[in-house]
């Protein structure tokens, strides 16, 4: 998904400051380079924050103390959005935000309270959620209501885009807060998803799946328990068959070999006679009919909804339908355009042509107008993608609903057919002979339960067809072969990461690697075939490169899929860090400390940097990287790629120093820029 940091913006609380801007360039690795404790550190927590984060995890002290709130500006597919959320005082975190978006730049204010785009963290999250296109059914179709299986999150896909310092040489942790146990459960099952997998459709019929197994579950239930009873009933029929024989109702004949259905046919003549019939009450008969037009209306209600659900239900599958079809257009369409981008990038400004020579004229207006088509048309293609999540989840709902109004529908039914029989006996006379009075009487009862079996007499048929369909949707499942895309993708990550390692400061350069979504790690394959884990290899140059080159390696997996729901950009807190002596983090003077990387390590931490912008220039302005570190521009500089967002040395830092009170000082805040431990809120 196209989705990159632009600007981070800091409001002061004293209002007649100006307010602080931070801006990065798109497409490039973006360097923060500075002092200790000049606040590069704090700005994951504050991108983090304002993308949503359930808790503020900006260090306290002078950021928080000199901010009113935090704003992180992004560049979309649909253009620019500002998120800005207040900074929370005593609590953990603010609910109170504001959100603009414009398909141009947007005009920053200076004071947010005032803003006509105030809303709220859940109302943010809502739109983030709309904007990465992740489908709102379960991960797992039969999960229960709190459970990790719950629906994928655009906040979930945080783990892919931020390594601060704690992780990002960490052997035990590879992704952002996968130390925390909710954090692993909840990615563990969304990797199939960002892997794309699992689609929005493949979610879609794992959930149709459930609906028809429960209710193919129920009714055959129902019916094996009709049928264990049918020797019981059988044997039933045939005593009242041999009483009714008894009485003269039924003509002296041999019952042997006759079936279910024939004896019940007789007993069922015998109950629907005029001629012997019971003598019942005025006020019975009244009731009986009064009942009767009361389930009347009712069926009728019942029809109406039933009917109007399916009509609804065939409108929304007419819409997927239809935007799936104009998605495919959409698509069809971008790629016959995408010529003509290949051209306009190369520069065609003479009137011949690129393949044959001939004299073309206004070739190069035709290919620029080419070229802009193409980009309309590839904006209309993303944004079609999220027309079948909404579709999916109202067709899920409205497939649950009209089963239950069906089922009300076929209990109406029963009730009514009882009624009618028993309101028609009812009106019938007496019977001329008490013994058979009684006997059609209980007969009638009786045979109340075999009419079960005909209630739904289409139970077997219904039970035949839902098998059906099931077995058909279990063969779609199958040939979608979740598991094998799993692999695949797994495989294509593996060799993105292990391309990259050779040029990393690694001791096991051309040992095979691959992660493991089941523990959240990289294994590295040796010679004599044993695998070891991160967390088993030592030094923590290995781990760093490890972490480079696997989040390097999910990005470009990323950014070739049609449509990912992961931004693309990735923030790298400290990647030079292993290089560091000790003495310089337990050096106890309060002044900023600027430590200088030792000559035999510069090499090392260029080789991180140069991997980074040459992974960046090849995607074409698609990734976006941000590099928070010590390291100055001497080591990482004239770099493909690579350019300078701020220096903070001097006196500059996150914070401007003119906001903090003369007579309170330079502050000398530890918070600012200090490593995290991983557990910590940072995590």
């Amino acid at each position: 998904m196209h989705f990159q940091i632009k600007e981070i913006i800091l409001w002061p609380r004293d209002t007649t400051k100006a307010i602080r801007r931070l801006p990065f360039e798109l497409g490039k690795v973006n360097v923060i380079t500075g002092a200790s404790r000049t606040g590069k550190s704090a700005v994951i927590p504050i991108i983090d924050y304002c993308l949503g984060a359930g808790d503020c995890a900006i260090p306290v002290k002078t950021i928080r103390e000199y901010c009113s709130w935090f704003g992180v500006i992004v560049q979309t597919a649909e253009g620019e959005k500002l998120f800005a959320r207040k900074e929370p005082g005593e609590q953990k975190q603010a609910d109170a935000m504001c959100f603009l978006e414009s398909p141009e730049a947007i005009d920053v204010p200076n004071s947010l309270p005032q803003t006509s785009g105030m809303t709220t963290v859940d109302e943010v999250k809502q739109r983030l959620n709309a904007l990465s296109g992740l489908s709102r059914l379960k991960l797992t179709a039969d999960a229960p209501e709190k459970s990790w299986d719950n629906p994928a999150g655009f906040r979930d896909l945080m783990a892919f885009n931020f390594q601060p310092q704690n992780v990002i040489a960490n052997h035990d942790v590879l992704f952002f807060k996968a130390n925390q146990h909710e954090h692993r459960e909840r990615l563990r099952r969304l990797f199939p998803l960002v892997l794309n997998a699992i689609t929005p459709e493949v979610l879609a019929l794992e959930h149709e799946r459930m609906r028809l197994t429960k209710l193919l579950r129920e009714k055959a239930r129902v019916l094996e328990a009709m049928q264990q009873k049918n020797q019981q009933w059988l044997a039933d029929l045939q005593g009242h068959h041999g009483k009714a024989r008894e009485l003269g109702l039924l003509p002296q004949q041999s019952i042997d070999g006759r079936s279910y259905e024939e004896l019940r046919r007789d007993l069922e003549a015998i109950a629907a006679r005029t001629d012997v019939v019971l003598e019942v009450t005025a006020e019975a008969i009244s009731s009986a009919v009064t009942e009767l037009a009361e389930l009347d209306r009712d069926e009728t209600t019942q029809e109406r909804k039933v009917s109007a659900l399916k009509r609804r239900l065939s409108e929304v599958e007419r819409i997927k339908s239809s935007a799936e079809g104009y998605g495919n257009a959409m698509r069809v369409q971008r790629d016959r355009l995408k010529i003509s981008t290949w051209l306009a990038e190369r520069g065609v400004a003479a009137p011949n042509c690129p393949i044959c020579g001939s004299d073309i004229p206004n070739a190069t207006e035709a290919v620029n107008h080419l070229a802009q088509s193409a980009k309309a048309f590839e904006s209309a293609a993303n944004q079609s993608v999220e027309i079948p999540v909404v579709v999916d989840r109202e067709l899920a709902r409205l497939r649950n609903e009209l089963d239950a109004e069906v089922e009300t529908l076929r209990a109406i039914q029963i009730r009514r057919r009882e009624l009618t029989q028993a309101s028609e006996s009812a009106r019938n006379a007496q019977f001329r002979l008490q013994d058979a009075a009684r006997f059609v009487g209980g007969l009638d009862q009786s045979l109340k339960l075999h009419r079960m079996l005909d209630v739904d007499s289409s139970l077997t048929d219904e039970v035949t067809r839902l098998q059906s369909d099931l077995n058909v949707l279990e063969r779609r499942l199958k040939g979608l072969n979740t598991k094998q895309k799993t692999e695949i993708a797994l495989a294509t990550i593996n060799t993105n990461a292990g391309r990259l390692l050779p040029q990393l400061d690694n001791d096991r350069k051309d040992d095979p690697v691959s992660l493991e979504i089941s523990d959240l790690t990289i294994k590295v394959g040796g010679k004599d075939g044993r695998f070891d884990y991160l967390y088993e290899i030592g030094s923590g140059s290995n781990w760093l490169s490890y972490h480079v080159a696997m989040m390097l390696g999910l990005h470009q997996f990323f950014l070739k899929q049609d449509h990912s729901p992961v931004p693309s950009f990735l923030v790298m807190d400290q990647p030079s860090q292993v290089y560091f002596p000790r003495r310089l983090a337990e050096k106890k003077s309060d002044e900023p400390l600027d430590p200088q990387v030792p000559d035999e390590d510069v090499a090392a931490v260029r080789a991180t940097f140069k991997v980074l912008g040459e992974v960046v220039d090849t995607t074409n302005g698609q990734l976006q990287v941000i590099v928070l570190d010590h390291a100055s521009e001497s080591v990482w500089g004239n770099l493909t790629g690579v350019v300078l967002a701020d220096e903070w040395r001097d006196g500059t830092k996150l914070v401007p120093v003119d906001w903090i009170p003369s007579e309170v000082g330079p502050p000398s805040d530890p918070s600012l820029d200090s490593p995290t431990q991983p557990g910590s809120e940072n995590a």
